[in-house]
């Protein structure tokens, strides 16, 4: 990442909006082609958690690992942003992912290969001089046609659909 003026330099509204966009960005480049671009927008004290699967990466090395666990295990249809909002140290995002199991490599993932999920996902990140410190994952894992799928999903909620494999172009 190119060096950032540090917290200290800049406005309270300067520095959220600097971590609203570094969280956009990681977002942007969580897929196999850019998770690089991603992981580039961590702090050297990263730490990346996934608490409902009881995982804790410190070293980007191993979250790039699991990012690629990831790819290799989900098929995202689609993600709808219920909300998104920061301060000068936090950004929490709220998100539904529609998902299907397609392989078995993510930890302690709850369920197996073929099931259509549901996934509330919510996140905290910790930012400090435009770096993302810490990424926390809280993941509620529920069956796509189960009785705890029942989310209130704001008016105006925006939703991102991703190709299926037979669709992708190249």
């Amino acid at each position: 990442m190119t060096t950032m003026r540090p917290d200290a330099e800049l406005s309270r509204d300067e520095i959220i909006a600097r971590n609203l966009a570094v969280v956009q960005e990681h977002f942007h480049n969580e897929n196999p082609d850019d998770v690089d671009k991603a992981i580039a927008l961590y702090a050297s004290d990263i730490s990346w958690e996934a608490p409902n699967r009881g995982l804790v990466y410190t070293d980007a090395a191993e979250v790039r690992s699991a990012y690629m666990k990831i790819f290799r295990t989900l098929q995202f249809h689609s993600l709808t942003t219920l909300r998104r909002f920061g301060t000068e140290q936090f950004v929490f995002d709220d998100a539904i992912a529609d998902v299907t199991v397609i392989g078995d490599e993510m930890p302690n993932l709850p369920f197996p290969i073929g099931t259509r999920i549901s996934l509330r996902l919510v996140h905290c990140f910790e930012l400090r001089d435009g770096e993302i410190t810490k990424e926390i994952a809280y993941e509620m894992w529920r069956d796509a046609a189960g009785p705890l799928v029942n989310d209130a999903v704001p008016p105006g909620s925006s939703v991102e659909y991703f190709p299926e494999p037979d669709d992708a172009e190249g």
